[in-house]
């Protein structure tokens, strides 16, 4: 596990404003990130992980406004499978984030006072979030990387930034993601974020400085949540136990609407959680930009245009308790680029975890990252 001193927080302004793809602007952008490691002098070893919906820069070191440990410190990190004794590693929050990156809840500059942009801020997509760490990138002087590396949407940003950027990285790793959104999970999304503007304390998205709708996010969070694990995985964890009451006794059923199911407990504690580091308009933003992501209809249909330039190696990894982007998502990706002629390995793993498998101790997820990303 990192500790603080092994990483460095960081957060660099853009010297130019950022071009959206619904035609604004965004001025001025700074970009919060994390660094790890050690930068080699021709920079062979750069490795910029993208995160998930609800993850942050916090890859590997503890969070700041819980104190837990990294999203995925068991996989970077000294002597990890993505090693910072060998890679430099950049992770950043992505624009439209909550977490020191331009977004909702910063200051908006056609406002006096420093007041938030809060729904004035302009929607962002996937390629604008892979648009501003190209900028990043620039401004730090890297133009090419050894591996990118996302899980989910952050799977999503590493594919867009290699059709977006097809000469500026030697490998492409991506986990449990998928080239658009399905139906299914634009319906998930939209019931999440009609909950949050459900919220008595939602006041239009303007509501800092005030009550934040913490009951609307939580729920939103709740029904997320259960998309993130697989039916398996939840019954042999909690099945139908009751449970156990403050006072220690064994489970009984309260005939009324307290927890009285370990699921329920656990679902609610998820919810409560999230609301200590997330802002509800950076979920309404973000959830927005995965839905309007659709690489294939980006290229006129044609997914395999998207990676016709392309001159990485890729990774394409797949759970195969994944519902939310399930096995053949992957293969759907792995087909478009054989048509582009790019070289791509694929692995379904198995685990019971469905899609939070890539996050968990996977059997075999170690050592396929270690290995491709050396």
């Amino acid at each position: 596990m990192n500790t603080p001193q092994q990483s460095q927080s960081l957060s660099l302004t853009l010297p130019d404003p950022l071009p959206l793809d619904s035609g604004a602007q965004l001025s001025p952008v700074t970009i919060a990130y994390e660094q790890y490691g050690a930068r080699a002098q021709d920079d062979s070893n750069v490795v910029v992980i993208f995160h998930a919906l609800t993850g942050d820069q916090y890859v590997a070191s503890p969070h700041p406004a819980t104190g837990k440990p990294g999203w995925w410190d068991r996989m970077v990190g000294p002597g990890m499978p993505i090693d910072t004794n060998r890679y430099y590693v950049i992770c950043a929050n992505v624009i439209g984030g909550c977490m020191g990156s331009t977004g909702p809840a910063s200051a908006n500059p056609e406002e006096t006072g420093g007041a938030p942009y809060g729904q004035n801020f302009p929607v962002v997509t996937i390629h604008d979030m892979v648009r501003a760490i190209g900028r990043l990138l620039d401004a730090l002087g890297i133009d090419r990387v050894h591996a990118l590396v996302g899980g989910s949407m952050g799977g999503m940003q590493a594919l867009a930034f290699a059709s977006q950027f097809p000469t500026r990285a030697d490998r492409v790793l991506v986990l449990a993601s998928a080239v658009r959104q399905s139906a299914q999970n634009i319906a998930f999304h939209e019931v999440g974020r009609q909950a949050i503007m459900a919220d008595a304390s939602w006041n239009g998205g303007e509501y800092y400085g005030g009550t934040h709708p913490d009951a609307g996010l939580a729920v939103a969070r709740m029904a997320a949540h259960i998309t993130y694990l697989s039916e398996a995985g939840l019954t042999e964890k909690f099945g139908r136990r009751l449970q156990q009451r403050p006072d220690g006794s064994d489970g009984t059923k309260s005939f009324g609407f307290e927890a009285d199911f370990q699921i329920e407990s656990y679902l609610r504690y998820q919810g409560s959680g999230f609301t200590r580091r997330f802002d509800a308009n950076s979920y309404l933003y973000i959830t927005r930009a995965m839905d309007y992501f659709d690489l294939a209809e980006e290229h006129g249909g044609r997914l395999a245009d998207a990676f016709a330039n392309t001159s990485a190696r890729f990774c394409i990894i797949s759970i195969d308790t994944d519902w939310l982007y399930p096995t053949e998502e992957g293969r759907h990706i792995v087909r478009a680029l054989n048509a582009a002629g790019a070289p791509v390995s694929f692995v379904e793993l198995s685990s019971p975890y469905g899609h939070d498998g890539f996050l968990l101790e996977t059997p075999g997820l170690d050592e396929v990252v270690r290995g491709f990303v050396s």
